[in-house]
């Protein structure tokens, strides 16, 4: 049995640094705008921080109508399935819908309360969590660096 050992990763030579991500990004647009093969580029963001956002506070009566509103939404698309596929008149169909829609409601509010209920008041709120650089490197393998530094002098400011 022999072991093949991977290509080591090729040097590579920054030819701008930024401060956001929506600029590294412009800069690889502009790249792959203009031809370069940007598979020989690479964003680095350096001084990273975790940041999270807290949004609201979850009680267990809205984790309950949180559950009901996704349960309506399942209840709803399994009661087309079975509607589309097990009716033969209108009626029948929008029967199912309706029972499978009522099903899904109830089923989703305990379903959300339960869940709630279970964490034991640990984390009684919702938010959401980024990812931020403080600046952002684009690299480009050394041996396509110099043309890369060539095209992006003709990147137009924004």
């Amino acid at each position: 049995m022999s072991v093949t050992a991977s290509a080591p990763p090729a040097s590579r030579r920054t030819i701008t640094t930024v401060t956001s991500y929506e600029a590294a990004e412009q800069a690889v647009d502009f790249l792959s705008d203009q031809q370069f093969p940007v598979a020989h580029v690479t964003i680095v963001g350096s001084g990273l921080r975790y940041v999270e956002q807290v949004s609201r506070r979850v009680t267990t009566g809205n984790a309950a109508l949180r559950g009901a509103g996704s349960g309506a939404l399942l209840g709803l698309f399994w009661g087309l399935l079975f509607g589309v596929f097990f009716t033969v008149d209108s009626g029948s169909f929008f029967g199912v819908l309706g029972y499978s829609l009522v099903i899904g409601v109830v089923f989703g509010a305990a379903w959300g309360a339960i869940a709630h209920a279970a964490t034991d008041g640990r984390r009684d709120f919702a938010s959401v969590a980024d990812t931020r650089a403080d600046r952002y490197e684009v690299q480009v393998d050394a041996d396509f660096a110099d043309r890369a530094e060539q095209v992006l002098a003709r990147m137009p400011a924004r």
